[in-house]
């Protein structure tokens, strides 16, 4: 079954969210970088670097060009998928503060931008953001941010390998000798006991008168 085209998904759409697509759509084709091109990828209308230009393609899927930004109609809601902007915290600062600075509530999540409708959307803002990225300048983030994570799983993966040291155990201080206990002193003798006092001699009897 051959992949629907850009057209294909446009004319599938209720006639609001066509209306929404096409708006995003204009004014992105008005400002990106020449070395992207549009295309469909995973099922949404998206822009990428072509092997032409980027040989490697997506690291996820190097049969895959490397994706830049994309949009499509989800069930409840309009997404505008910018991984440009999450592959720089700089150009990811900037661009949610240029997007509160204009008025409109951002419901930014892990992958995407999500707008109820088209009047959700900053379009000066979205065309500042692809006037502002150029293809050297992304390619440079990318590489940057995959080396970063391949650099970090492979720290992560020797630790895990390595075992963990055993502490040595302290040696224990051999106990001390005990001295010698202290002869006891011979307990003196006892001085011999006192003879007995001699018997009192008796008083004579006094003459009788």
């Amino acid at each position: 079954m051959a992949s629907p085209s850009v057209a294909d998904i446009l004319a599938s759409l209720p006639a609001d969210r066509r209306a929404a697509l096409e708006t995003l759509r204009t004014v992105i084709n008005e400002h990106i970088d020449a070395p992207f091109e549009e295309r469909v990828q995973y099922g949404m209308i998206g822009w990428s670097l072509p092997h032409s230009v980027y040989p490697k393609g997506y690291h996820c899927d190097p049969r895959q060009p490397l994706p830049f930004a994309s949009i499509a109609s989800q069930k409840q809601h309009i997404g505008i998928y910018l991984f440009c902007v999450y592959m720089s915290a700089e150009l990811q600062e900037w661009f949610v503060d240029a997007w509160k600075a204009s008025g409109k509530r951002l419901d930014m999540g892990k992958s995407c931008v999500r707008v109820k409708r088209i009047e959700d959307v900053p379009l000066d803002v979205i065309a500042t953001l692809f006037d502002r990225v150029k293809a050297d300048d992304f390619v440079a983030a990318y590489e940057a941010g995959l080396a970063g994570s391949k650099t970090g799983a492979r720290k992560a993966a020797a630790e895990k390998k390595a075992p963990a040291k055993k502490k040595a155990a302290a040696k224990k201080a051999p106990a001390a000798k005990k001295a010698p206990a202290a002869k006891k002193a011979p307990a003196a003798k006892k001085a011999p006991a006192a003879k007995k006092k001699a018997p009192a001699k008796k008083k004579a009897a006094a003459p009788a008168t």
